[in-house]
């Protein structure tokens, strides 16, 4: 097939629609619900962008295995300019929802990459392991699907392993093996993008090895229409209002959802990984998948902080406070904030370098600085935007005022010094939408968690990060007598 027009996923979503459950009902067509439509159409016109005549050669390449142009977030990139032309589709894609839709396709593209190209380690399990992630990968690719994920067990009592719950099988775990595949029962959670094609269970939170949490340790993939398979949705934020009136929030509401499965049989070729937690433990890294992975998001977030600039300046502009000092220092903020992550992601690619399975694979470092920091740093954009903003971020009418009787007074008194009322209520709206509505809380607190606990993804960096090399340096130095010294 190659990369999908936007027509063509649509088409897919409703003719193989998941089982999503929103407020009580189960949606018969996601391209059509009132809650999903929506976002549905914002995922299709992404695909739509690969057959851009100006765009086709940014984000396709020609399919290693049929020659038809494939999206360019499957590249298996072996030098670092393959790392740079990637970066540059994944740009494009996220300008397109100007970084509000943190689980675009292109995301679990790359983790699908790391794990097809490092097929080797999870043929440590059993072999034809080996051939299945291969086989998953190309398939992916090469029908240009969307994939989900979920990653984490319900949080029943942190206090005890899955295995010690009164339910073992409320975390996901396998039940059986049959001649036709593996039975897996439980939940994960947290799936964003469940309107997609697939879902990806990869293994994710480190357990404790031992044989009882063994059935936890699995990878594999599935589409999101099998028996047994449903995704229970939260509260939907898009409320059906105009894109005027809720500009990213009508757009771009992705959905976040818990996942069941009910006795679901995953086949033997769609099994990545079973019950050896070793392997689970260290998949991610071993793969590479989370680096790249983590590539795609400074991406991703330089993106949403351009955004944030470019309507932070607008405000500002539209009303005239350019002059004020400390305005111009929240400003200065903003683009320390942006270029210290366009930093972050350069280098990265420029010390990248080939791991074992001959994939260029960017830095880590650098990744792991940007994917720890920008959690904090979001939450003062969202400050900068409100303090910008005033009391003029609530004080917004909404469409159906600007044509109504009381029209004309909007127009006197919501006029900007650099625009008119409607344009300035419409720049308004997109400030409040990305700070204070709910889909920009939901923002907020997704950000904050977006690749984990924060303590916990600190503790993780204090315990890869190579720190030897300044230690010695330090060692030297207060070693050294032979400095002169002044009697």
């Amino acid at each position: 097939m190659g990369a999908r027009t936007g027509r063509q996923v649509l088409d897919r979503l409703r003719t193989q629609p998941p089982a999503l459950w929103i407020e009580g009902e189960l949606v018969a067509d996601p391209t059509t619900h009132p809650r999903t439509a929506n976002a549905a159409h914002s995922l299709a016109a992404l695909y739509d962008l690969q057959h851009q005549p100006d765009l086709v050669d940014t984000m396709t390449f020609p399919s290693p295995t049929t020659g038809d142009r494939v999206g360019m977030s499957f590249i298996v990139p072996r030098t670092r300019e393959d790392l740079e032309r990637r970066s540059a589709m994944h740009k494009v894609w996220a300008d397109a929802c100007l970084g509000f839709m943190g689980r675009m396709p292109d995301y679990l593209n790359v983790n699908l990459m790391g794990a097809g190209t490092a097929a080797e380690y999870f043929g440590q399990c059993r072999p034809q392991f080996a051939d299945n992630a291969r086989n998953y990968f190309e398939y992916v690719r090469e029908n240009d699907l969307a994939l989900t994920h979920a990653l984490t067990n319900p949080q029943i009592d942190k206090r005890k392993q899955a295995y010690e719950l009164s339910d073992p099988f409320v975390a996901l775990g396998v039940v059986r093996e049959t001649a036709d595949g593996i039975i897996v029962r439980g939940a994960r959670m947290l799936a964003t993008l469940p309107i997609s094609d697939e879902i990806l269970i990869f293994p994710s939170t480190v357990n404790k090895i031992n044989d009882e949490m063994k059935p936890y340790a699995l990878a594999f993939g599935i589409p999101n229409n099998t028996p047994g398979l449903s995704f229970q949705c939260r509260e939907p934020l898009d409320l059906g209002r105009s894109h005027r009136d809720h500009p990213l929030g009508s757009r771009f509401d992705e959905m976040d959802a818990m996942v069941y499965f009910d006795d679901v049989l995953v086949p033997w070729d769609r099994v990545l990984l079973m019950n050896d937690i070793d392997l689970a433990n260290r998949a991610y890294a071993e793969t590479g998948a989370v680096l790249h992975m983590a590539h795609q998001v400074v991406n991703l977030k330089i993106a949403k902080t351009e955004a944030f600039l470019g309507v932070i300046q607008a405000v500002i502009d539209m009303i005239g406070s350019g002059d004020a000092p400390h305005v111009q220092q929240m400003v200065a903020e903003v683009i320390m904030i942006l270029e210290i992550l366009k930093g972050l992601k350069v280098a990265s690619e420029a010390g990248a370098t080939l791991n074992k399975y001959g994939v260029m694979t960017p830095a880590r470092p650098p990744l792991d600085a940007a994917r720890n920091w920008f959690p904090g740093v979001y939450k003062r954009l969202v400050e900068i935007m409100q303090l910008v903003t005033s009391s003029s971020l609530i004080t917004i009418p909404t469409e159906a005022d600007l044509v109504g009787p009381r029209g004309a007074d909007i127009d006197k008194y919501l006029q900007g010094a650099a625009g008119t009322a409607a344009e300035r209520v419409a720049l308004f709206r997109l400030a409040w939408d990305m700070s204070i509505s709910a889909f920009g809380g939901r923002q907020s607190h997704y950000e904050l968690f977006f690749f984990g606990d924060p303590s916990r993804m600190k503790q993780a960096l204090y315990g890869v990060y190579d720190r030897s090399a300044a230690v010695e340096r330090v060692k030297a130095f207060v070693a050294d007598t032979d400095w002169p010294q002044i009697d």
